[in-house]
């Protein structure tokens, strides 16, 4: 008979197949040392998300004048960091991890939403499915690429383009991962060709949504893409990005250096340091003898170093030239400095073996790792430095703008009787301050010659009108987005029918518009930039910081005043008197209009006591 006992048997869990791992040694560049042993550490994929998610969110936060994007921008960092590790080799794959993480210029590109930061995000995809060798055999790649270089053009900035055009070499003339016979020569570009414009036409196909959307906002038919091209290629003599100034031939270097530091000559050297290691380290390319049908590692890797050059070159070439337009191209610095550094790194194995005769005391040498740590660290340092120059020197705008809303605006409401009390509950649970009531002042924020560093209208307050007011500047300032009814005809899928205006006051010569403007006495606060070791004024131009009859400062921060600033100290921030004693600073300040502000307060409270508010 049973004895209606139940017994409960416990069975250690099944192990789970390991995930397979790539073959160590089947990327581009080979190490000839340790190949038996431990392999680099480099960070999985989850890894790379959750420390580029950490790093970039804190650029979104602290960067000077930036939107936020970087929910895109970690997950591209982090693919094409992993497929560098996988096709080219893992201590290049972890060099650029590193690289990409503590430069100050991706730290400032990456959280910006501009179309060449979108851009940047799809080379990096673009580039992720590139680095496969091209065959006919894996249509995936040419489609994948085709169409992420497609995207980066086509919805972000279509100059972007420009960065594909060694991809598109590669795979119209490059073996790749073929061998071709000189019979099965024909068919085979035929095939290859066939592929490349089968992805382009795939690829052509994101315009159909982009000008579906555009033609619908703008009320006709519009390719903006198009239009930006025609604008600054062909625009003519009148017309032109050199209406909005011009630059001289050493501009990026400058900017990339400042961005960049030790990568940028690293960067720079990768096709000569690949020549080089051709001849004194041929091993490290896998190179025996490939046969006239194939493609040597040697000629892969160099189409994958040409994209910076081909970007750096186009743009130097321009006569107008702004920081951001480098932003697609800042990845691949940091691809071609991390192989630089590998190859360099190579040199030295080679030589040490050739010195001491023995391939074992240099797989024991810490010399090579020490050499790669030292400059990793030296471009984090300095790259530390420099992003805190831009905190501690150039951050007083987004301050500023700070301080009206959470300072003046609640002070106005809090003196007029129109800020909420909350008494009996505890402060950590009290709600944010509502600032709709500031509507009943009808105050206006100005902007003079400030007007290239103000931060935005997202960050000043419902209620507060922005204006310019004149200043030396001539050229055209951005104008009021005017909210119109809908046209008669028009449809009613689009909410703002705005976009469909064509406006009297706009150009596209950049002349001035100089109804744009306000008189600066109808303003209410303003802001702006005071030197007072150095002052700089005109009659378009006075010191209204100056100027306590009528302007009151509410609140100001230093700001650093270049010109009469040291070189070096002025580029990077260090901590202590003897360093900062280099820099002088002016004042960045949010002014009151005493007579304006004091009597909209002595009305507002006139109307409170009367129960009209």
């Amino acid at each position: 008979m049973s004895s209606g006992v139940q017994h409960i048997r416990l069975r250690r869990p099944e192990p789970k197949p390991a995930e397979p791992k790539p073959a160590r040694h089947s990327g581009i560049l080979q190490d000839q040392l340790r190949r038996a042993q431990r392999r680099p550490w480099t960070p999985s994929f989850s890894l790379a998300i959750r420390v580029f998610m950490l790093i970039r969110i804190a650029g979104a936060m602290y960067s000077n004048i930036d939107d936020c994007d970087e929910a895109i921008c970690v997950f591209a960092e982090a693919k094409f960091y992993r497929t560098v590790t996988e096709r080219i080799n893992e201590r290049v794959g972890r060099y650029l991890f590193f690289m990409l993480l503590v430069s100050a210029g991706m730290w400032n590109a990456s959280s910006a939403f501009l179309p060449s930061s979108f851009a940047m995000y799809m080379t990096m995809f673009a580039f992720s499915y590139a680095l496969e060798r091209p065959s006919v055999q894996k249509s995936r790649r040419t489609l994948l690429a085709t169409l992420s270089f497609a995207t980066g053009a086509i919805v972000g900035w279509p100059f972007a383009l420009a960065l594909a055009i060694p991809f598109v070499f590669e795979e119209l003339f490059v073996y790749g991962a073929d061998v071709v016979s000189p019979e099965a020569y024909q068919s085979w570009i035929v095939k290859r060709w066939k592929s490349l414009f089968v992805a382009g036409f795939v690829a052509a196909l994101i315009f159909v949504p982009v000008v579906g959307l555009d033609s619908l906002a703008y009320g006709k038919l519009t390719i903006v893409p198009w239009n930006i091209v025609r604008y600054n290629i062909f625009g003519g003599a009148e017309r032109g990005p050199e209406l909005y100034g011009t630059s001289p031939w050493n501009y990026y270097f400058l900017n990339l250096v400042l961005n960049f530091n030790i990568l940028v000559p690293l960067s720079l050297l990768a096709l000569p340091a690949l020549a080089v290691t051709y001849f004194v380290d041929r091993k490290r390319l896998g190179l025996s003898t490939p046969s006239a049908n194939e493609s040597s590692p040697f000629t892969i890797l160099t189409v994958r170093l040409l994209p910076f050059y081909v970007w750096i070159g186009i743009l130097t070439l321009q006569a107008h030239k702004e920081e951001r337009f480098m932003f697609p191209a800042y990845p691949l610095l940091c691809f071609n400095a991390a192989v630089t550094l590998y190859l360099m790194r190579g040199w030295q194995e080679a030589l040490f073996i050739k010195v001491t005769r023995s391939p074992y005391r240099a797989s024991q040498s810490m010399l090579f790792a020490r050499f790669t740590l030292s400059v990793i660290a030296a471009t984090s340092t300095l790259s530390f430095f420099r992003i805190m120059a831009l905190w501690e020197y150039y951050h007083a705008p987004m301050t500023v703008v700070w301080a009206l809303e959470t300072k003046e605006l609640p002070r106005l409401l809090n003196t007029t009787g129109l800020l909420p009390t909350y008494s009996g509950i505890p402060e950590d649970e009290q709600p944010r301050i509502d600032l709709s009531p500031v509507k009943h002042f009808d105050l206006t924020l100005c902007v003079g010659k400030e007007w290239h560093r103000f931060p935005g209208n997202y960050l000043v307050p419902d209620g507060v009108a922005v204006e310019f007011i004149k200043n030396e500047f001539d050229g055209l300032l951005p104008g009021h987005f005017k909210d119109v009814p809908p046209q008669p005809g028009s449809s009613s899928l689009w909410l703002r029918p705005g976009t469909q205006l064509v406006r009297d006051d706009q150009n596209d010569l950049n002349k001035e518009e100089l109804s744009h403007y306000v008189p600066v006495e109808t303003c209410d606060y303003l802001i702006d930039l005071d030197f007072p070791l150095h002052p700089v004024e005109s009659p378009l131009e006075p010191r209204y910081a100056v100027d306590d009859k009528n302007w009151e400062r509410v609140f100001c921060r230093p700001f650093l005043d270049a010109r009469h600033s040291r070189l070096l100290t002025r580029a990077f921030w260090i901590p202590g008197e003897a360093w900062q004693s280099n820099n002088e600073f002016g004042d960045y300040c949010l002014l009151k209009n005493k007579a304006l502000v004091n009597q909209k307060e002595a009305h507002i409270k006139h109307r409170v006591a009367q129960g009209e508010i």
